[in-house]
């Protein structure tokens, strides 16, 4: 055992421990959510701190050989070393202190050891004085949350492309399968399952364009602005050079916030965000909705597509098998909108020169784009690539349905359509046989009228 000791007194910390005495007081401070700082979280954190030490180093701010010894920490933890040793919770009081502590010792004690000291010697790297220099958790931890949000953001958008893509596919295959298309769940004019879905697919097209260009408000960041973005106790050598290097090592175009109190402490930004993914989850849940329609059944529902079948349904009920991905995309949405909600509050919960409540803004925001990253594949994969068209039904429907009268209206005349209409409803025949039997147009112009095309697109 080593003893630490801080402004509150001293603890014992277990010698194989890397971390400190101020992620030992937040583990029992913070036992809330059973679940640690997002992987990408932790990544991010330490890239700023490698950025940190590149840049101290470079100015002369560090001595060589403790800047180098940080700087190779770094690299093995972002090689995957010592991910077991960030351990505070994901929620936590104090904006991200613990977070930022949890980082600043495990990174200080594995530097003692690269040049040959025992965990704990502070005097010769200090979690705070050197692994920390020229910081505060109040630039740090938005900075690390602004760039593991693009990094989750990323891949996201490409999921939503390759949505895009299948339900295009599908709005291709089904090009030909004319169906009833329905207002307000009643029948109101002929269109092609495949227009259904390419309305889909127009919606996930602009959800992956508005979530595209929402990583350019996540770019810029306030690391340099110490504790209130006034860049107290930073010199302006560092804070130019460290968005330099951070922006070297990330790979991504960050830049230094033209006022770096405003991403101190507004984050409006990641409500912006969180909104365009809640709006996507919107559109998500209105498709495995409209899925789940069509595919009811599936003989006493509407039955018009078939879903894949991935599992029994029912431990009751033999033979019954439910759109359990359908379902699945729904509660994701569900929980979207929900994560939505607790980064509203917590954005305006801040108050003057910080928010203290960003670490449940980036565990929520991680969350929606963890959910959607996964929920996507499953839904491309499981359920759209594999949906097939029962066109017999398609066509049924259509011929029982008075929404082939709507194509004859502008020929015969409202009235003598609703005529028409009645008469179907009357003696349940289809409009076809009341329209022949009435004399009302003979069955060539008809059936000119009744060809898919004339009934799905515009007249020329």
């Amino acid at each position: 055992m080593r003893i630490e000791h801080d402004l509150i007194g001293e603890l014992p910390i277990e010698d194989d421990k890397y971390y400190g005495i101020h992620t030992a007081r937040a583990l029992k401070n913070f036992a809330l959510t059973g679940k640690p700082l997002h992987p990408q979280l932790v990544e991010a954190l330490v890239t700023v701190k490698k950025a940190a030490a590149m840049t101290n180093g470079e100015i002369g701010a560090l001595d060589k050989p403790i800047a180098g010894a940080i700087i190779d920490a770094c690299d093995e933890i972002l090689a995957g070393a010592l991910r077991d040793q960030f351990v505070v919770d994901a929620m936590m009081g104090g904006a991200g202190t613990s977070a930022n502590m949890n980082a600043n010792e495990v990174i200080a004690n594995r530097a003692l050891e690269l040049l040959g000291k025992p965990k704990g010697s502070y005097d010769i790297i200090h979690p705070l004085d050197h692994v920390n220099r020229h910081q505060s958790t109040n630039d740090v931890f938005p900075t690390a949350v602004r760039i593991a949000a693009i990094r989750l953001l990323k891949p996201v958008t490409e999921r939503f492309a390759q949505l895009q893509t299948a339900l295009q596919e599908k709005e291709e295959e089904f090009s030909t399968v004319v169906k009833v298309g329905r207002t307000q769940l009643q029948d109101a004019v002929p269109v092609t399952l495949g227009q259904e879905f390419g309305a889909w697919a127009q919606a996930i097209s602009r959800d992956r364009w508005r979530l595209y260009k929402a990583e350019e408000r996540l770019r810029q960041v306030n690391l340099g602005g110490t504790a209130v973005g006034t860049g107290l106790n930073a010199p302006k050598a560092y804070i130019f050079t460290c968005i330099e290097r951070l922006r070297e090592l990330t790979g991504m175009g960050l830049s230094r916030a033209e006022y770096m109190m405003d991403p101190t402490q507004n984050c409006d930004v990641f409500v912006e965000v969180s909104g365009l993914l809640k709006t996507a989850a919107v559109n998500l849940t209105k498709i495995a909705n409209d899925l789940r329609l069509l595919s009811s059944g599936p003989r006493a529902g509407l039955g018009e597509i078939r879903l894949p079948a991935v599992q029994a349904g029912s431990s009751i009920m033999p033979g019954k098998v439910n759109p359990v991905i359908a379902e699945a995309v729904n509660q994701v949405a569900y929980q979207i909108m929900a994560n939505d909600m607790a980064i509203t509050l917590a954005a305006q919960g801040g108050q003057l020169e910080l928010n203290a409540f960003l670490p449940l803004i980036a565990r929520n925001l991680f969350e929606m784009l963890d959910l959607l990253n996964n929920v996507l594949l499953i839904f491309i994969d499981q359920c759209i690539k594999g949906i097939t068209a029962h066109d017999e039904v398609c066509q049924e429907r259509l011929d029982q349905s008075f929404s082939l009268v709507t194509a004859l209206s502008r020929h015969l005349g409202y009235d003598k359509a609703t005529y028409v209409a009645a008469r179907c409803a009357e003696t349940g025949k289809t409009v076809k046989q009341v329209v022949l039997e009435e004399g009302l147009m003979d069955e060539q112009r008809l059936s000119e009228l009744f060809r898919p095309e004339r009934l799905t697109t515009p007249d020329k």
